[in-house]
């Protein structure tokens, strides 16, 4: 598995059957410009994740090298829709740092796909010789995703003000 797979599957099949799909540029593209035809939920063509589709259009137009890194779609075979979607901020910085990112639908929520999700993007960090470091940035009240990234070993190493989002604890953890 590589970064430039279209599909990340996750390390342990027998666990999780699970995967991480590239989001073609056409269906990226057309999400972000608010068509909601493309193959996604309702939830993931809605106005909750309209920015993300926009912000990353504008970033793989501007830096087509992290269309591979940045947000894919949560695909579980035996779902007929994406449950939600997860991937890197995009590649890695010049420090070896890549953030994590994810979203599940409110209605597949606590069934363990962002556990998951988190699983797989950890495993392909680890798989990359450029990443040093794992990212995640979270709200101090979502208690659910704070619970997660501890549990992979991530730890509190500071805050920021997101403006979209608010104040942010960021968590780190070694890539390896």
């Amino acid at each position: 598995m590589t970064v430039a797979d279209p599909s990340w599957a996750h390390p342990e099949p027998a666990t999780s059957g699970i995967r991480l799909d590239l989001v073609p540029g056409e269906v990226l593209h057309a999400l972000a410009r608010g068509e909601t035809d493309a193959i996604t939920s309702p939830y993931l063509a809605g106005p909750v994740c309209a920015s993300l589709w926009r912000r990353r259009s504008e970033q793989i137009l501007a830096t087509p090298a992290d269309h591979l890194w940045v947000t894919r779609l949560i695909v579980d075979p035996d779902v007929v829709m994406p449950v939600g979607v997860a991937g890197f901020h995009g590649a890695p910085d010049e420090t070896g740092m890549v953030e994590v990112g994810y979203r599940v639908d409110p209605v597949w929520r606590r069934r363990g796909y962002a556990r998951g999700a988190l699983e797989i993007l950890i495993f392909e960090a680890q798989q990359h010789p450029d990443v040093k470091t794992v990212r995640a940035t979270i709200s101090p009240d979502n208690v659910p995703s704070i619970s997660l990234v501890t549990a992979y070993g991530f730890v509190v190493n500071g805050e920021q003000w997101d403006d979209e989002d608010g104040l942010e604890i960021i968590y780190e953890r070694d890539a390896a």
